[in-house]
């Protein structure tokens, strides 16, 4: 079956250049006095330009209608570039054999455009049965159709490349995809059997201390029971990541529900109160708003910014921590007042990860270090739209 393509505006005009040169080519074959195009001339070469801006679309039709108009042309006198006209059923013919696989089709169209050729030779005073006779037919008709050939046969072997280097670039892609899986998996079962092992011991032996000095100092059974909290908390984080890296679609894995990020927020603001700092926090629920990987990136972004003020910021002063919604996604920011005998130059691992989850995140990250004040500030995008709640 032939190929149907749309015509992209170089290809329009290409097809429909006959429509100008016809017309210039039976003007210049006009000689006052000696020669003149006679009219239904005229009128079968400009139907042959007309019918030839369909091949497009109709490739065989138009190569069995161009053969057929350029029959009576080839039997009429032609002078000067007039006689070229006809031809263009050799160009149809080579078009027609291009954009079809079909043997039978093939022969009829050539069989179609040998038969026009053949009858225009008959019909010229020339003797008919003669060597030249065979040559212009073998010329006329065997060239537009070898050429056919070549330009379909160009088309299967472009084609077949195209198809090769795809295949090739799915087959790499594949291959890097499970690679990738296998090093997730490797990684996920290391943090499992490694870190997460660990973990789970810690909180059970902390359960033991708290049963064995059940009885000692309430500070001290707060202690431990914040550091089991926090100890759980992180077995929790390693359990999640654990599914996260073992799941291929890793946006599509919940490493923290929703309802459960602001809680999440709210708890390390608690743990930066019991080290001693007065915080005023702003925590908005709507928050909850952000996709899987945006709920974890809000989150790391909240417990890294009070690491640092831990480590960092001046027990003295208040510590504004606001999660809220802003221009349709989430903002965070986080406030302290900078120790002059715990600063730091701000260079370390912590702000380069935080900037690259906020990356990844499509989220942006803008860190004011002033002289006595540190501030970090996040957006993410939320995972829907709506009016905050």
């Amino acid at each position: 079956m032939p190929e149907r393509r749309p015509l992209t505006p170089p290809t329009a005009l290409l097809r429909g250049l006959p429509l100008v040169l016809v017309p210039l080519m039976l003007l210049a074959s006009d000689f006052p006095g000696e020669f003149q195009v006679p009219a239904w001339y005229w009128m079968a070469a400009m139907s042959s330009a007309v019918v030839f801006l369909l091949g497009a679309r109709w490739p065989t039709p138009v190569s069995v209608a161009l053969s057929a108009l350029a029959i009576p042309m080839f039997a009429a006198e032609a002078w000067g570039l007039s006689g070229l006209v006809p031809y263009l059923g050799a160009v149809a013919l080579t078009e027609a054999v291009m954009r079809t696989r079909r043997t039978d089709t093939t022969v009829l169209l050539a069989a179609c455009w040998a038969a026009a050729v053949l009858l225009g030779l008959a019909a010229e005073n020339t003797p008919f049965w003669r060597a030249a006779t065979a040559v212009e037919t073998v010329a006329a008709v065997g060239l537009p159709l070898l050429l056919g050939l070549y330009l379909r046969a160009q088309r299967d072997l472009a084609a077949q490349l195209r198809a090769r280097a795809a295949e090739a670039e799915a087959r790499r892609a594949h291959d890097a995809g499970r690679v990738r899986a296998a090093e997730r998996t490797a990684l996920a079962r290391e943090l499992h059997d490694l870190t997460a092992h660990h973990m789970a011991s810690i909180v059970l032996r902390i359960g033991a201390a708290q049963h064995v000095l059940a009885d000692a100092d309430p500070r001290v059974r707060g202690v431990l029971e914040d550091v089991r909290a926090t100890a759980t908390g992180a077995l929790s984080d390693v359990r999640r990541m654990t599914v996260a890296l073992r799941d291929p679609n890793l946006g599509e894995v919940a490493l923290v529900e929703p309802d459960a990020v602001p809680a999440e927020i709210e708890a390390a603001v608690d743990r930066l109160r019991a080290a001693g700092f007065a915080v005023d926090s702003d925590i908005d629920p709507w928050i909850r708003n952000l996709d899987a990987i945006g709920r974890l990136t809000l989150l790391r972004v909240v417990q890294e910014s009070v690491t640092n003020v831990m480590k960092h910021a001046d027990p003295a002063a208040t510590v504004g921590v606001r999660a809220v919604p802003r221009d349709g996604g989430v903002s965070v920011t986080v406030t302290n007042r900078r120790c002059a005998e715990r600063s730091s130059s701000g260079d370390g691992y912590g702000l380069v990860g935080m900037a690259e989850r906020v990356e990844l995140a499509d989220g942006t990250l803008d860190v004011d270090a002033a002289p006595d004040e540190w501030r970090v500030r996040v957006w993410l995008p939320a995972a829907t739209t709506g009016e905050p709640r």
